[in-house]
């Protein structure tokens, strides 16, 4: 490792920013999928997450996974879902002016494996 490699490093290890999410809910509606031009593909899934503490609330967020597997595609709403993933805010223009929307982007999903807790 060169004396720069290490510097940077170091630099690295001092810094806090950090974008990890794990998520653990149901899917909203069956994911939304979409392949490009270029053959990229990518699913859009909304998933519900039902907290009760500190107080009872329900979020849907939507997730999206590039290049998804078939079962993610197929999966069918209220599908239970675990998702690994970073938070984004995409941003674009059309007729209606300017929008943003903030999303997971998946690194890890695994649909079906939720155990009922008591």
């Amino acid at each position: 490792m060169t004396k720069r490699d290490n510097q940077a490093k170091t630099e690295d290890a001092r810094r806090h920013d950090r974008n990890e999410v794990a998520l653990r809910g149901v899917l909203t509606t069956a994911p939304e999928h979409r392949v490009f031009g270029s053959g990229a593909s990518l699913a859009r899934l909304l998933v519900t997450i039902r907290l009760s503490a500190p107080r009872s609330r329900t979020d849907v967020i939507p997730v999206t996974v590039w290049e998804p597997d078939a079962a993610v595609i197929e999966a069918e709403r209220g599908t239970p879902v675990d998702v690994i993933g970073q938070v984004h805010r995409r941003f674009w223009t059309d007729a209606e002016g300017r929008h943003s929307r903030v999303e997971v982007v998946a690194t890890e999903i695994e649909l079906g494996k939720i155990e009922a807790t008591a």
